[in-house]
């Protein structure tokens, strides 16, 4: 996918800047020695496949196509709601610019409650991903729209090196190609929205699923916004979501949560 202008690619250009003034802030040595004392993993990817559906639940303020999402935001409270819900796990936004996430987000996400996070960020360097661990992530989220082939892999093995778990996003047949050369301890995203038009179409999830061996676990991003759309997923054999907006907009994100997956007991 060409990511030349479209809020990705402005995105990038964005973290491009973005990392060189991080590394000013903190040397590599600096996050390695950080991460001796980061929270002690929790196992993401185990903790999605022992849950059918298995949920993320997105803790997000604001997005750059919808401005902010939830004015009243309390990480802690809201991972709180998601755990006491029946989520699997938590993605946290820490993108500032675009999001207006914040690197502490995950902590304070994690603090409240013993759901594993993905630090929801755009990636681009292996010293991310010692951040993403200096900063108590679980998991992180690799675009491969706006990675190479090398930097998906030279991410995905530091994640690994570090105890990570690694989901990796995609939008068409030719990213699902290349994710698909990756180590299979990467868990597979597809993410139901153009980025260049914004429209989203949740069969983009089902025709990609149809190129996968049937026991390949899939996790459908974007768009889940109904019961019904739950339903279509599950009739192709798609049982795994992470949901942000749907839960966001709602004053409640637990009873947001039962609206669109049922109590815990029904799960």
């Amino acid at each position: 996918m060409d990511i030349a202008n479209t809020i990705l690619g402005k995105i990038i250009d964005r973290k491009v800047e973005e990392l060189a003034i991080r590394r000013k802030q903190h040397t590599l040595y600096d996050l390695e020695q950080l991460t001796k004392n980061a929270s002690a993993i929790r196992p993401f990817a185990q903790a999605l496949c022992q849950k059918r559906p298995g949920v993320i639940a997105e803790i997000k303020k604001a997005s750059p196509s919808k401005g902010v999402i939830r004015a009243n935001f309390d990480p802690a409270e809201i991972a709180e709601q998601y755990e006491n819900a029946g989520a699997a796990c938590l993605s946290v936004l820490t993108d500032v610019d675009f999001f207006q996430g914040a690197d502490e987000n995950i902590h304070l996400a994690r603090q409240n409650c013993n759901l594993p996070a993905l630090r929801k960020d755009f990636l681009i360097d292996p010293y991310n991903v010692v951040e993403a661990r200096a900063l108590h992530a679980d998991c992180i989220l690799l675009i491969v729209a706006c990675l190479s082939n090398q930097q998906l892999e030279e991410m995905s093995k530091t994640a690994f090196e570090y105890g990570l778990d690694v989901l990796v996003e995609v939008h068409n047949e030719n990213e699902l190609e290349r994710a698909l050369q990756l180590s299979d301890r990467c868990l597979l995203g597809v993410n139901n929205r153009d980025l260049k038009t914004f429209k989203v179409d949740l069969n983009n999830t089902i025709r990609l699923k149809n190129l996968l061996s049937p026991e390949r676990l899939l996790i459908t991003e974007s768009g889940i916004a109904t019961p019904e759309d739950i339903a279509l997923m599950q009739s192709n054999n798609i049982n795994h979501f992470l949901v942000g907006e749907s839960f966001m907009k709602q004053k409640n994100p637990q009873q947001a949560f039962y609206d669109l997956f049922g109590k815990p007991s029904l799960i």
